[in-house]
């Protein structure tokens, strides 16, 4: 959805889509708050300057498609397709109840403007290079690309690599790859449990070309996906440097909050710590 919302106006939505993320994981009694938190901004600048789309038409022929590989990240995509106008807002507290729309990964039948059901780690990336292949016999839809946000974790699935090697062979260049570069996983450290540097020459090895940002950097984010709309003889990845848990210093780079919610208390405190920018903020009437 192609806005003219400026980065500052961009920066507050993203603010407003991790205090959404708090308030549904409190609901919700479960789920994953270091992820959703630190693809906020990555989410902001896809759904409010970088995607082709129509909320109000989820399934637009002419649409930009976005997969979501690493899928119990999802909270940060219903929160910021609520905010966009895909649903209203109240439905987010329902996040993983029974007969909830708003499953703990996201299933595309259930609710209109997902594009895949994802849950098995390594296998988004397989899906949207397979719909990009599909593109390249079409000559009518030259202008559409397909995004796939993958967490550094999951690359440790053979998957991710088959369609990495297959997305270079076939010069995927409508494909655009969003790796969180968060470095945690369930387990610890991403470098402690299985190595991945060096992961932009692993990339390049591949035949893709690499892009490295500040993954907080709105502005980077979104010159990162221009330039990869602009290269037409290759796929192209970004890796986002992020920080797990962003905006909540008690969760930040904690690999624990991993697959962990804040229960009411710890949900409050990281409301007000949202709400005033850590503590910047102290005019009376910011309201959570």
């Amino acid at each position: 959805m192609r806005t003219n919302l400026t980065i500052p106006q961009l920066e507050e939505k993203a603010n407003d889509i991790r205090k959404s993320i708090i308030r549904m994981l409190e609901a919700a009694g479960s789920g994953h708050s270091a992820g959703p938190l630190g693809l906020a901004d990555l989410f902001t600048a896809l759904y409010f300057n970088i995607l082709s789309i129509k909320p109000d038409e989820p399934e637009w022929p002419d649409r930009d498609i976005l997969y979501l590989s690493n899928g119990h990240t999802v909270p940060v995509q219903y929160a910021t397709m609520a905010e966009a106008g895909y649903f209203p807002k109240e439905e987010l507290l329902t996040l993983r109840k029974l007969g909830s729309r708003l499953q703990g990964h996201p299933e595309r039948e259930k609710l209109p403007g997902l594009e895949s059901t994802s849950g098995p780690l390594g296998s988004g990336l397989s899906q949207a290079a397979g719909y990009a292949y599909s593109m390249q016999y079409m000559d009518d839809i030259k202008h559409r690309f397909v995004y796939v946000v993958m967490g550094d974790g999951e690359l440790n699935e053979g998957n991710i690599w088959e369609a990495a090697m297959f997305a270079g062979k076939y010069k995927l260049s409508q494909l655009i790859g969003f790796i969180d570069r968060n470095n945690i996983q369930i387990d610890g450290s991403t470098e402690a449990v299985m190595p991945l540097e060096n992961l932009k020459a692993k990339w390049e090895a591949f035949g893709w070309e690499v892009l490295e940002i500040d993954g907080h950097n709105l502005e980077s984010i979104i010159d990162a996906a221009s330039m990869g709309r602009a290269i037409t003889n290759k796929p192209v990845v970004v890796i986002m440097h992020t920080i797990p848990g962003k905006g909540v210093d008690f969760m930040e780079y904690d690999y624990k909050w991993h697959g962990m919610p804040p229960n009411h208390e710890q949900a409050a405190l990281a409301l007000e710590k949202l709400r005033t920018l850590d503590g910047k903020i102290t005019h009376e009437g910011a309201g959570v």
